[in-house]
Parts: C-alpha cells; sequence; structure tokens
C-alpha cells in the first residue's frame, strides 16, 4: 500500500473514532453504511465497468433477510448480519448469472428488471411485512455478551464491518483480480485474446458487490432496527450511483465522499422536503459540468497521485 493511501486510511479512522462524540452517532452510523454501500457498487461500476440499475435488490433483500433473522428466529447480531449478506451473495450469483450475458443498457435494464421483481416480492410477501417493513429489530447482543442498546457501543460494531469492508475492497481492487478486472473494462476483446475468461469474471465482481451492498444493508437494518420498501425501491438504486459518480467513479475514496455528501445534505436539508432532491440535481450537474471525474477523481489528478 502507498504511503499516501496508509496516511489516508490513518486519518479516515481517527475521524470515524471521534465522529460519534462530535455529531450524533445514528447520523454517523448511516453515514458509514452508505459509504460501504457506495464502495460496493464502485467496485463493478468503476473497475468492472459494469452500470447496474438494480443494486438496492442487494442491500435491501440483505436488510430484510437480517431484520427477519434478527427477530423472528431470535439471532446475535452479527449472524443476523452474515445470514443477510450471505443471502445477497446468493440473490447475486442467481441475478449475474443471467445479467451478465448482455452488456452495455441491456444489462443495466435487465439489472433493474430483476430488482423491481425483488420490490415487489418484498410488498407482497407476508415475512416482509408489505408496506410496513419488518419494525423494532432487536439488537440483540454482540456473541451473546455486549448489549448493543448503547447507540456509541453500535456504533464501533458498525465502524468495525465498514472499515474492515473497505480494507476488503481495497484488497480486491489491487490484487490480480482487480487488475484483470481493469483490463477487461479498458478493452474487453483484447482481455479474451490474453485468455482470460471474462465472463467469469464479470460474475465474481458481480456477486463480490452484491454481497458487500448486502453487507451494507444488513448492518442498516440493525442501526434503524427497521426493514422497509425504501431499502429496495429502484430509487435506492440511483442514489447509489449518484454517490458513486460525485465522490469519483474509479476512485477508491470517491464514493466515500459521495455518500458522506449526499447523506448530510438528506439529513441537514430534510425540513426543505421535496426540494432536497431539486438540490441534489443541481448538484450533481453541476459537478458533471465542472468535476467529470467526480470530487475525488479531480484532487486526484491535480496531485498526479490515485486517489
Amino acid at each position: 500500500m502507498p504511503t499516501l493511501h496508509k496516511a489516508i486510511f490513518a486519518v479516515l479512522l481517527l475521524v470515524l473514532v471521534a465522529l460519534p462524540f462530535l455529531v450524533y452517532p445514528v447520523f454517523a452510523m448511516k453515514v458509514m453504511c452508505f459509504a460501504l454501500f457506495a464502495a460496493a457498487f464502485n467496485l463493478l461500476l468503476g473497475f468492472g465497468g459494469l452500470l447496474s440499475f438494480g443494486h438496492a435488490a442487494y442491500f435491501g433483500g440483505a436488510s430484510y433477510v437480517a431484520a427477519h433473522a434478527a427477530k423472528v428466529w431470535g439471532f446475535t447480531p452479527e449472524l443476523a448480519v452474515l445470514t443477510g449478506t450471505a443471502a445477497a451473495a446468493v440473490l447475486g450469483l442467481a441475478i449475474g448469472f443471467l445479467a451478465i450475458r448482455r452488456q452495455g443498457i441491456y444489462f443495466a435494464m435487465v439489472t433493474l428488471a430483476f430488482a423491481q421483481m425483488v420490490f415487489f416480492f418484498a410488498l407482497q410477501a407476508e415475512f416482509t411485512g408489505g408496506e410496513d417493513g419488518i419494525q423494532s429489530v432487536p439488537r440483540g447482543d454482540l456473541f451473546g455478551l455486549i448489549s448493543l442498546q448503547n447507540n456509541l457501543v453500535l456504533y464501533f460494531f458498525v465502524l468495525a464491518i465498514t472499515f474492515g469492508g473497505i480494507l476488503l475492497i481495497y484488497r480486491i481492487i489491487h490484487s490480480p483480480f482487480g487488475q484483470v478486472l481493469k483490463a477487461i473494462r479498458e478493452n474487453e476483446p483484447r482481455a479474451v485474446s490474453l485468455g482470460y475468461h471474462v465472463n467469469r469474471y464479470k460474475l465474481m465482481v458481480f456477486v463480490l458487490s452484491a454481497t458487500l451492498a448486502g453487507l451494507a444493508g444488513a448492518t442498516k437494518s440493525q442501526v434503524f432496527q427497521l426493514a422497509s420498501l425504501t431499502d429496495v425501491h429502484w430509487s435506492m438504486s440511483g442514489e447509489v450511483v449518484l454517490m458513486t459518480l460525485l465522490g469519483g467513479m474509479g476512485t477508491i475514496f470517491g464514493p466515500l465522499v459521495g455518500a458522506t455528501v449526499i447523506v448530510t445534505m438528506q439529513n441537514y436539508l430534510a425540513t426543505l422536503g421535496a426540494w432536497v432532491t431539486i438540490i441534489q440535481g443541481i448538484i450533481f450537474v453541476i459537478s458533471v459540468l465542472l468535476f467529470r471525474e467526480g470530487i475525488v477523481g479531480v484532487i486526484s489528478r491535480w496531485l498526479r497521485r490515485p486517489l
């Protein structure tokens, strides 16, 4: 790992450790969950070159499964999160196996279609609670020993998951597997000519992205003690695209910045009602016109170093 990246991760960790003492811990946890979600999506789009309009299916699907596991099956928090993450991995494998057979806009539309199927399943299925969702999810005791009722204790549980997930994504990107992904993104016919099984790599990155998105969704259900239709709605897929592009597609730290900006706007501008989405749209348009590489992408270009 380059010294610059080590320094950024160190500063990021210090900031996150101090954050719950500076802002409301639940807000900070929401930022971290969406930062992990955006980083997982960026793994697919920024490094795999695959635009999915259906990532809410894995985020929300894992949220429902984790909430159900904790409330109905009585799973401890870590087991509930792992169960939701595993469900997202299985769902990602099933959808990805079919979706990667298409390219470009057709791939995006296939993922959107499957996500809508998951949404209507969540709306109609009995265990999901329909329009009410799964409410009052118990936080329980971590490993059966540490109570997560206290927001500060829960925060550090979420911090461990988020930071570990981001480090895992960093390792994937800088592994030989990640280098092959970049080659496929840049020139797929050449990658094929070199003997790589392109569809196999696409499926692997699709499943990894879905799994990590599910990890973010399952964690969010524990934080808010709720799994709702908002988590699987198509607008959630749109939000994560916005976060990734705003922060910087194809960068390590861009999705984290993008998620922080969007969630902060939603939180502190909530009193403006529907105007929040209009303001988001204006900021997105300005960013696309002036900062085409995203916030971190522009900084990376100025520093002439990858971020």
